[in-house]
């Protein structure tokens, strides 16, 4: 055996582990279908800290936001003055916004909510089974449902301007 089969073993095996990787993250990539644009929103039904319990079906002829926030999240903290500004400003057009707080103590969703002054409707997913349905992987993650069901945009993250961009998708599905 030579030293140049010696040395282009290794090689072999880490460029046959990268290309494995790749090939995980792509199949991983594409496994998370459930909330792409233009597939019905999946269902759910969670309890709101209002004491009521809160189904997406039911809000079917709305347009609707689903944001999906926690407590120890910033970004979450800073978006959601502007996603109470948004709901205010739409709500009586047909537009519903629905918080799901991912926390796993729900008492501090609630008071962080109170502090925030969120005064659209937060839905507790401490189990996170809604956030697995909808392949929650940032914080803060928003999805619009247009008024037939249908998921029409997502965004993942948040920086100071997305409200803007939420606000022109909001009146788009509106019209």
């Amino acid at each position: 055996m030579n030293t140049a089969s010696i040395v282009r073993r290794p090689a072999r095996r880490a460029l046959a582990l990268r290309i494995a990787v790749c090939a995980v993250a792509l199949l991983a990539g594409s496994a998370s279908s459930a909330i792409a644009p233009a597939t019905p929103a999946p269902d759910f039904n969670l309890h709101a800290m209002s004491g009521s319990n809160l189904r997406l079906k039911e809000q079917r002829g709305r347009v609707v936001m689903v944001n999906f926030w926690a407590t120890w999240c910033a970004p979450c903290r800073q978006e959601m003055p502007q996603l109470v500004r948004l709901y205010e400003k739409y709500r009586a057009t047909g537009f519903v916004l629905i918080g799901v707080n991912v926390d796993d103590d729900s008492s501090k969703a609630v008071e962080v909510a109170k502090k925030l002054g969120v005064t659209f409707p937060v839905v507790l997913d401490a189990d996170k089974t809604v956030s697995k349905l909808y392949d929650v992987s940032t914080m803060p993650s928003t999805v619009l449902i247009d008024r037939d069901g249908k998921v029409r945009y997502v965004h993942r993250g948040y920086l100071a301007g997305y409200e803007d961009n939420y606000e022109k998708q909001i009146r788009e599905l509106l019209r």
